[in-house]
């Protein structure tokens, strides 16, 4: 049972900073949902998804194959995924994601375009696996000895914390439009920056004590 709670909580915690970041997709999904509706926006946010899980299933069966190293080296991997995050977490900080906001075009509403220009926007950033891998160790995420069915689970926890979160994002957003000021969303990028800032710098602690008691 508590490897299933770690599973759940750890793969929704992923899912959800894998979405959080304001890159294009979620400025993407704030644009529809100001000027389309709640409906495309989420359509959207769910092509999104489908790519994150698609780059942590690819991840998940690289580490598939080095098991043995990553039993040996978990403390090494916490390291590099905690110094992975620490990057990413100073990207976010200094990055404004309304830089990047153009008004769209108006045309008519297809649900699927939105699913697949969510689901491209995504897919075409494969560096997103870093960061992926740096989550997965920081979290000792889908270790060696776990079962098919702790596989599937995390999975599955992880697409339901993306969902989560665009869903979250969506309701927010279509709830406050009339008085929502894009600009603003500098404050998200940093909040998420400082979270992760503080949960790499624990994780590097972690990391380097457990080495140098390897030692």
């Amino acid at each position: 049972m508590e490897y299933i709670w770690h599973i759940v909580t750890s793969g929704l915690l992923i899912g959800i900073f894998i979405s959080a970041p304001m890159g294009p997709v979620g400025m993407l999904v704030i644009q529809r949902t100001l000027n389309k509706g709640r409906r495309p926006a989420l359509f959207t946010g769910i092509g999104a998804a489908l790519s994150d899980i698609t780059y942590c299933l690819l991840t998940g069966l690289g580490i598939s194959f080095i098991t043995d190293f990553i039993e040996s080296k978990e403390m090494l991997l916490q390291i590099v995924g905690s110094v992975v995050l620490i990057g990413f977490a100073f990207y976010l900080f200094k990055k404004n994601p309304a830089a990047a906001l153009k008004k769209p075009d108006v045309i008519p509403n297809s649900f699927w375009k939105d699913f697949a220009t969510g689901f491209l926007f995504t897919v075409a950033n494969p560096l997103i696996l870093f960061f992926i891998i740096g989550l997965f160790a920081r979290f000792n995420f889908l270790l060696p000895h776990f079962r098919y069915y702790h596989y599937i689970l995390g999975y599955a926890s992880i697409f339901g914390g993306a969902l989560l979160w665009w869903w979250l994002i969506t309701f927010f957003v279509n709830k406050v439009r009339a008085h929502f000021n894009v600009r603003s969303l500098w404050v998200f990028n940093r909040i998420i920056g400082a979270i992760l800032f503080v949960m790499a710098f624990v994780g590097l602690y972690k990391g380097l004590s457990g080495y140098f008691a390897e030692i």
